[in-house]
């Protein structure tokens, strides 16, 4: 149960020596205080009594004030605990100031437009989706934070998972959202600490095959023959740029300008983690920037052929339909040209880092080199390749049993 004082705050007094009244609320040992805009000199207040004393000149309407916002203060604590034993000192706080406190739809779609204006456009649009799901699974009811339980969470896996024929992974990706909105709110002191199921709940994942092409898939694609005129052909070779120099995200790609090459190495800041990377393109990188080397290229002249030189794109939302539809529009290509160089495998432009990766450490690349030019944070990120490296060896090594 929250329990409702008054408090003179000593520490500030002002140059009139008078001192600022507070509401303090104490509810499972923490504390908050909400200033009442009274200030009274420590001469007229009886701090044992939670009053002003007679003497001071307006004692009688004073007190009468402070006695409603105390019993104001301790009928929201009681309404708020009837409803909810784990509601925190904040939102007693906030609701006596008059403040609502959101319900977990309105803090997930509040928290997600923070995205957008922040320019998190990926996530915000990956947030959207997850949030538009759960919607449809409410059926237009709403959600409050303590209606986000262990059995909820149960419940909605059973429905992503049996009613959507969401995989183990996709299942992970959305309750990994609400996961971290749930923390938000208890870090924000929005929600106790016990009303989060997270502790409790653990999250599946499942260890995905990484699809890669191997060097003889490569020249395949490197040497088949398309149109030098076509997107397709600058797709084919935006690939084999990126599988090359360093597995760079098309994201990256698609941005890279002139000045970012000095004849030997790009530099560049990846858009997703923001790290600065430089890389030395090998030779066959090397020729091929040469084919879009024109005479009369400026310095902020986009490198590859894709976005437009003379449109503004400093807009986060201009930049990113930008590079969502030419990546929509290069993984669509690169299914043609993976069946039309014989390749049966599940071609994206997300590959070509997978590719990269592989060759660097059969090529005898460090792994942690290797990690450092994919722009992973953690080494064991970049284990996964090492594993499937080990694992060709193994199979390499059951020639002598044959």
């Amino acid at each position: 149960m929250a329990t409702v004082t008054l408090l003179l705050k000593k520490n500030k007094q002002d140059a009139n020596g008078e001192m600022p009244l507070y509401l303090r609320i104490i509810k499972d040992r923490k504390t908050k205080f909400l200033s009442l805009g009274i200030k009274v000199h420590p001469e007229v207040w009886d701090d044992q009594k939670q009053r002003v004393k007679k003497k001071h000149p307006n004692s009688v309407r004073l007190n009468n004030f402070l006695a409603q916002k105390i019993a104001e203060a301790e009928g929201v604590a009681l309404e708020l605990e009837t409803e909810n034993k784990s509601i925190s000192t904040l939102s007693i706080k906030e609701n006596v100031k008059g403040k609502t406190i959101p319900s977990f739809l309105e803090y997930f779609k509040e928290s997600n437009e923070a995205l957008k204006d922040t320019n998190k456009l990926g996530t915000y649009a990956h947030n959207r989706s997850v949030l538009k799901k759960l919607k449809k699974y409410l059926k237009g009811k709403d959600l409050t934070f303590e209606e986000v339980n262990y059995h909820f969470l149960k419940k909605y896996e059973h429905y992503l998972r049996n009613k959507l024929g969401n995989t183990t992974n996709t299942v992970h990706a959305n309750l990994k959202v609400i996961r971290k909105l749930m923390n938000a709110a208890v870090r924000e002191e929005i929600i106790e600490p016990g009303v989060n199921p997270f502790p409790r709940y653990k999250l599946s994942w499942e260890n995905t095959t990484k699809e890669y092409l191997t060097e003889e898939e490569i020249n395949k694609i490197e040497n088949l023959p398309l149109p030098e005129d076509q997107v397709i052909n600058h797709h084919r070779n935006l690939y084999i740029f990126s599988s090359y120099a360093g597995g760079l995200r098309i994201s990256d790609l698609l941005q890279l300008k002139w000045h970012n090459f000095n004849g030997t190495h790009i530099t560049v800041t990846m858009q997703k983690t923001k790290e600065q990377i430089s890389v030395k393109l090998p030779n066959k990188a090397l020729v091929m920037l040469q084919r879009y080397l024109k005479p009369d290229a400026k310095p902020t002249d986009f490198i590859f052929p894709f976005l437009q030189n003379d449109m503004d794109y400093s807009k986060g939302k201009t930049l990113f339909n930008a590079i969502s539809s030419n990546t929509a529009y290069a993984n669509k290509n690169l299914k043609t040209i993976a069946k039309k160089a014989g390749i049966d495998k599940h071609i994206s432009f997300h590959t070509s880092r997978h590719t990269f990766a592989t060759r660097a450490l059969r090529k005898g690349m460090r792994i942690e080199y290797v990690s450092k030019l994919l722009g992973h944070n953690a080494i064991k990120t970049t284990q996964v390749y090492a594993k499937i490296v080990n694992s060709e060896l193994d199979k390499a090594m059951d020639i002598f049993n044959d």
